[in-house]
C-alpha cells in the first residue's frame, strides 16, 4: 500500500484513540457524583477512576501515584500548577496521537488489509494502541510531576510509577480504533494491487523467531526472577534528580515477576508460571508468520512487529492470569482487567530487541541460503 493510501486510515485512527481517550478521561469526573455509588461498588469505582485518571484532564482527580497533581486551591502556587497540569494533558495527548499515527502508518503499509493479512492488521494495531500511551503518558510525565509541586523529590521513582499508568482503558480504546482503522484501510485499498505475500523459507523464518523469542525470554525468564529484580531494583546508586533509577529500570526491563514455589502448592505454582509462559509461543508464532505478512521486510517493519507481538503475549497471559487468580469474587468484575495493559514499556524495550535479533537472523539465513543456491537457479526463496 502506498503511503498515500495508507496515510488515511492512519490519521482516522489517530483521531479516533485520542478523541476515544479524551472521553474517557472526561468521564473520570461522573465517578464523583452522588449517585454513581449505586451503580457500582467502591472497589469497582475506585478501579474505575484508576482507569480513567491518567486521561482526565481535571487536576483534582488523582493522575499520579500519591495524590492529586493541584495543591489548595485557595493557594496562589495552586494555579501555576494546574497550568503545568493542564500542558502535560495537552502533550499527553500531541504525543499519542503522533505515536499512534505513525505506527499505524507503517503497520497499514508493511501489512496492508489484503490476501488474508486482515486478522493480523487488526492485531497490530489493536497492540500497537497500548505502545502509544505507554509513549505519551512517559513523555508528559516531566509536567505533570512538576504540576504537583515536588518534581526534584524522587524523580525517576515517579517517573516510573507514571510509565505504568495508562491503564487498561488503552486497551479497550485500542480494540475499537483498530477495528475502525481497518475498515478504512480495507476500503483505500480496493483500488490498489494487492501486494503479494512475500516468499521466507520457513526455516529461516523459524531460526528467526526463535532468537527474537529468546530476546523475550531473558526478560521473562531471567530478569523477573525475584532475586534478580531485586539486585536490579537495588543495585544502581545515583544522586540527585537521578537517583533511585531501579524502579525505573524495572519497569522497562522486566515482563513479569515470579519466584520459586515456596510454602504455596506446587500445582498451583505451576499453573502461575504457565499463564506466563504461555507468552513465549504466542510471541514466537507471530515473529514466525510476520516475514511472510509484511510486504517488505525492513528494519521498522520487523522492530514494530515484533513490539506488537510482546504486546499480544502480554495481553493473553495477562488475561489468564487475572481468570485463574480468585480476587474477581472479592474485588468486583471490574478487576478483571486490571491486569491489562501491565508491562507494556518492558514489551516496547525487548520487542525493539527481539525485532532486530529476529531481522539480522532472518537476513543472514536467507543470505546462507542464497550463497548455496547452484548456479543456474534463479534463487527464488521457496516454501517448503
Amino acid at each position: 500500500m502506498t503511503y498515500r493510501r495508507a496515510v488515511i486510515p492512519a490519521l482516522v485512527g489517530g483521531l479516533l484513540i485520542t478523541l476515544l481517550l479524551w472521553w474517557a478521561g472526561s468521564s473520570a469526573q461522573a465517578l464523583q457524583l452522588r449517585g454513581a455509588g449505586g451503580v457500582f461498588d467502591i472497589d469497582s469505582m475506585n478501579e474505575l477512576r484508576r482507569w480513567l485518571a491518567p486521561w482526565s484532564y481535571d487536576p483534582s482527580v488523582p493522575s499520579l501515584p500519591g495524590g492529586p497533581a493541584g495543591g489548595d486551591p485557595a493557594s496562589g502556587a495552586a494555579t501555576r500548577y494546574t497550568d503545568l497540569y493542564r500542558t502535560g494533558m495537552q502533550i499527553r495527548f500531541v504525543v499519542v496521537f503522533a505515536v499512534f499515527v505513525a505506527g499505524a502508518l507503517l503497520l497499514v503499509r508493511r501489512i496492508p488489509p489484503t490476501r488474508g493479512r486482515t486478522p493480523a492488521t487488526v492485531l497490530a494495531l489493536w497492540a500497537w494502541g497500548p505502545v502509544a500511551g505507554t509513549l505519551a503518558v512517559t513523555l508528559s510525565a516531566p509536567w505533570l510531576i512538576a504540576s504537583r509541586g515536588n518534581g526534584s523529590y524522587r524523580l525517576l521513582p515517579q517517573l516510573a510509577g507514571v510509565a505504568a499508568s495508562s491503564g487498561p482503558v488503552v486497551v479497550f480504546v485500542s480494540l475499537v480504533t483498530a477495528l475502525l482503522t481497518v475498515a478504512v484501510a480495507r476500503v483505500t485499498a480496493k483500488e490498489e494491487e494487492p501486494a503479494a505475500r512475500q516468499s521466507v523459507p520457513p526455516r529461516a523464518a523459524r531460526l528467526a523467531a526463535s532468537v527474537g523469542t529468546a530476546a523475550i525470554a531473558l526478560s521473562l525468564v531471567v530478569l523477573s526472577y525475584e532475586r534478580v529484580a531485586a539486585a536490579i531494583q537495588t543495585s544502581f546508586g545515583g544522586s540527585g534528580l537521578l537517583s533511585e533509577p531501579g524502579d525505573l529500570l524495572r519497569q522497562w526491563l522486566l515482563l513479569g515477576g515470579w519466584s520459586g514455589p515456596g510454602t504455596a502448592p506446587l500445582g498451583d505454582w505451576l499453573l502461575y508460571r504457565a499463564t506466563d509462559a504461555l507468552m513465549l509461543p504466542v510471541v514466537w508464532w507471530a515473529l514466525r508468520l510476520l516475514p511472510g505478512m509484511l510486504t517488505r521486510t525492513t528494519v521498522p517493519g520487523v522492530v514494530a512487529g515484533a513490539i506488537c507481538a510482546t504486546v499480544l503475549g502480554l495481553l493473553v497471559s495477562r488475561l489468564l492470569l487475572t481468570a485463574i487468580d480468585g480476587t474477581v469474587g472479592v474485588w468486583g468484575p471490574v478487576h478483571l482487567f486490571s491486569r491489562l495493559g501491565e508491562g507494556v514499556p518492558a514489551a516496547v524495550t525487548f520487542g525493539v530487541v527481539a525485532g532486530l535479533a529476529a531481522f539480522v537472523t532472518l537476513r543472514l539465513a536467507q543470505g546462507r541460503r542464497t550463497a548455496g543456491t547452484p548456479e543456474g537457479s534463479d534463487g527464488v526463496s521457496v516454501t517448503e
